[in-house]
């Protein structure tokens, strides 16, 4: 068996990437390398939330792409098979959740007043906080929903007038600010219950946050993924037009 002439011993390192960047596996394999490189710092790092590993993972793999010049289409040709597995995962946690059934029947209402509270209050802040700072109104709707999962904040912030891209950095972002500064946040808080960890978790900082939550224990981690679940549904039926009402007032000409 003979070797391709692009796998020849004697071809360059930027060649033998040039090949691999043709096939759609390239962006498969480099996100699980990735990711599998900041797991490890995270678990050499004690799990500290500042090595946080989908922050990090996310650093590497934005590095590789800007010192190589490979397009994000490129890549995301191969990284869009983790894309689709999203949509099982998020499904899965009701697994996770069945088994918290006994304590959810007790506090439902507790947990639907703390969603409807929790996610107003985060896209009021972000709104009113780029407002005051001078935002554009186009910035303002793509701020709005930033505390929801990524594709339904997409919609939202479309419906609103946002750019659908910005949302996108915007939730990532977030949920990796929560991921990181969650435990300091509930150790000063006084908060230690499980339940109201994860839950809160979930609302503010959903997929990236209920990971994180999973990490530290089986119980927040179940109702992180309710949270998340609930303040999707919720914020795609109350923002556009709670948002689209407070946007309308903060720009309309003095």
């Amino acid at each position: 068996m003979s070797l391709s002439p692009a796998l020849m011993p004697t071809t360059t390192l930027g060649e033998i990437w040039v090949y691999l960047a043709a096939t759609p596996l390239l962006g498969l394999t480099l996100t699980l390398l990735a990711y599998a490189v900041a797991h490890r710092l995270f678990l050499a790092c004690g799990s500290h939330p500042l090595a946080n590993p989908v922050a990090v993972a996310i650093a590497l793999i934005g590095s590789l792409l800007w010192l190589t010049g490979m397009p994000y289409t490129t890549y995301f040709e191969g990284a869009q098979f983790v894309h689709f597995l999203l949509g099982p995962a998020t499904v899965a946690m009701a697994v996770a959740l069945h088994a918290q059934w006994p304590l959810l029947r007790r506090l439902w209402w507790p947990l639907l007043a703390g969603l409807a509270v929790g996610a107003l209050a985060a896209a009021l802040s972000a709104v009113l906080l780029g407002w005051a700072l001078g935002a554009s109104p186009q910035s303002l709707a793509s701020l709005a929903p930033k505390s929801v999962t990524t594709p339904v904040a997409m919609g939202i912030a479309e419906s609103l007038g946002g750019l659908p891209s910005l949302t996108a950095v915007l939730v990532v972002s977030t949920g990796i600010w929560g991921a990181v500064t969650a435990r300091g946040l509930f150790h000063w808080l006084g908060w230690h219950d499980p339940v109201v960890r994860g839950f809160a978790l979930g609302v503010a900082a959903h997929g990236i946050g209920t990971a994180r939550a999973f990490q530290v224990d089986p119980t927040m981690g179940a109702f992180a993924g309710l949270a998340m679940g609930l303040a999707a549904l919720f914020n795609a039926i109350a923002l556009p037009p709670l948002m689209g009402a407070l946007l309308a007032w903060l720009t309309a000409p003095a």
